[in-house]
């Protein structure tokens, strides 16, 4: 496998594990938590990466994995699956909480909720 490439969500969260990097980050109504009772607030997070996965014959396999850095120098992620299959089904806020989370080098950001 090329260094800068990556075909597969394993071989990604594979690459995170080894950097110390595997945190998963879960949506709560208190805000993101990698866990033991701290939670984060988009304005104190950074989306660092985002990849894409697209099934080539299912469309249930299509997923998005985002790489997330706090304030304060954790790395960890977020992943869900597109549309109708999303992992955050019933969790409203999920959609909106991502959205307001700085994209790192990008100027534009989506500030609208669903």
């Amino acid at each position: 496998m090329d260094s800068n490439t990556m075909s597969t969500v394993t071989e990604v969260l594979e690459s995170l594990r080894s950097k110390g990097a595997d945190l998963e980050f879960r949506w709560t109504p208190d805000g993101f938590t990698p866990g033991k009772g701290k939670y984060y607030q988009p304005e104190q997070m950074e989306i660092l990466k985002t990849y894409r996965f697209e099934g080539a014959s299912n469309p249930s396999d299509t997923e998005i994995l985002y790489i997330l850095r706090t304030q304060d120098g954790l790395i960890g992620y977020s992943q869900d699956a597109y549309g109708a299959y999303s992992s955050h089904a019933g969790e409203d806020g999920y959609d909106n909480f991502i959205r307001r989370i700085t994209e790192k080098d990008h100027v534009e950001q989506l500030l609208f909720e669903l």
